[in-house]
């Protein structure tokens, strides 16, 4: 399950990763080269962007969710201590 875990936040990082640089900034961005004007046309400029921005939301709200669950499934469930069991003589 941890290595699905890991695997599906890589992929998250990436299309994050993707979609932020698809972002149009205030001089102009990637966004053009790779055919921002032709999705500007399609849906106006105002819903295209509106829409990439609910993505990176979206992506960046999923990301931290798989992080918080990954670090609790590697933990064990949530052992005191971290998961590192305390010496029981001293």
């Amino acid at each position: 399950m941890i290595t699905f875990l890991t695997i599906t936040i890589a992929l998250v990082c990436i299309l994050l990763m993707a979609v932020v640089l698809i972002q149009n900034p205030k001089g102009g961005g990637v966004d053009s080269t790779f055919g921002g004007q032709g999705a500007n046309q399609m849906f106006g400029a105002a819903k295209s962007t509106d829409l990439i921005e609910k993505i990176t939301w979206g992506l960046a709200i999923a990301l931290f969710i798989l992080c918080i669950i990954t670090a609790i499934a590697v933990n064990g469930g949530g052992t005191a201590g971290g998961g590192i069991p305390l010496p029981t003589e001293l």
